[in-house]
């Protein structure tokens, strides 16, 4: 369990880190070109490697895996992507896309629990009110300082509904696919789109400036490999719900970074954002829920006094009895009753409220 404890801190903070790099690097190479035309080098060059890895690794990924890998990158990549990116080049700053990201957590958190079986404990709907409060202080210190029109917002939420609905499909089918072999999939059908769309679109161009590559390096390293790759590392570790509370740290990550950069300035206001979404990250996140040691599907996190809680992909099993398990024995136990000792059969049957 600390194994697994450490793995999963691991991973959440590079998945912060490595998926702020994304908003720099489109900040940095729409300097260069437009949004479209850098998405398409981005995956042309990830897509590349990608078929690299899977000429060498051969998998033998399922149809039913295969599709929901091609909806993942249509929606995670292709829609939440090229919106962002789009946003981006329209003026919206880095922080503030990313700002727009992190509104995910509450939308993921309204339908883990019909969607995805997660439950979301009081708790940690506290954390995601909280978080919003947060996302909310950075966004209006932002808009004080007159960046951008609250019109082009729209922009990058129309991306983020597209993630949210990728992250939830990846969680509802659980692809059995790796997360490396995922990740190449992916990349693949996105170098396909992007650069169908940059070139329909007649903004796929071939820029001469150096610092163009190196945002493209910079994107398939350190966003597609790092962010995306712990990305869907992290679903398989976590619930959507926690995962998705990370992106609450990717604004305040975001903004630093572009300090450093880009001299993007950070107001006050915006200070007691980030602080106040770092205490809701930890809000949600007090408590890791119990997970299968032997590759299970995570569960909500049970209650303290309930035991522990294990599902399996194809099956279930319970390492605690719930009441449906123990009205079905004892049903059993009745039915075994009923030629030997039917005088006792009524003793045997289980309560009505059980």
């Amino acid at each position: 369990m600390t194994t697994h404890k450490a793995l999963t801190l691991a991973a959440g903070t590079g998945f912060v880190v490595f998926w702020s790099c994304g908003f720099i690097g489109a900040r940095w190479g729409t300097q260069y070109t437009n949004a479209f035309d850098l998405l398409a080098w981005r995956f042309l060059v990830a897509g590349a490697i990608a078929a690299v890895v899977l000429a060498i690794r051969r998998p033998r990924i399922s149809r039913r895996d295969l599709v929901s890998q091609v909806w993942m990158a249509v929606l995670t990549q292709f829609v939440y992507l090229g919106l962002i990116f789009t946003g981006i080049d329209h003026g919206i700053t880095a922080g503030v896309t990313a700002l727009i990201g992190s509104l995910q957590p509450i939308l993921i958190a309204t339908v883990a629990g019909p969607l995805l079986g997660e439950r979301v404990s009081h708790r940690q709907w506290l954390g995601l009110l909280l978080g919003l409060v947060g996302v909310g202080l950075v966004v209006a210190d932002d808009l004080g300082a007159g960046h951008g029109s609250p019109l082009l917002f729209l922009i990058p939420v129309g991306g983020l509904l597209g993630l949210v609905a990728g992250t939830c499909l990846d969680r509802h089918r659980k692809p059995a696919t790796t997360s490396l072999d995922a990740l190449a999939v992916q990349s693949l059908v996105s170098a396909v789109l992007f650069t169908a769309l940059a070139a329909s679109t007649h903004r796929l161009t071939v820029p001469e400036q150096p610092g163009f590559y190196g945002a493209v390096v910079w994107l398939v390293l350190l966003a597609t490999g790092g962010g995306w790759g712990l990305y869907l590392v992290n679903l398989k570790l976590s619930g959507a719900t926690r995962i998705s509370s990370l992106l609450y740290l990717v604004p305040p990550t975001t903004m630093v970074f572009a300090f450093l950069l880009f001299h993007e300035t950070i107001g006050a206001l915006a200070v007691v954002g980030m602080l106040v979404c770092a205490a809701a990250v930890l809000l949600i996140r007090i408590g890791e829920q119990v997970r299968c040691g032997n590759g299970g599907t995570p569960v909500a996190e049970p209650d303290r006094g309930a035991g522990l809680a294990c599902v399996h992909r194809g099956a279930a099993r319970s390492e605690q009895p719930d009441r449906a398990a123990i009205a079905a024995r004892r049903r059993n136990s009745a039915h075994v009753l009923r030629d030997s000792r039917p005088a006792v059969r009524g003793a045997c049957q289980p309560a009505a409220d059980e």
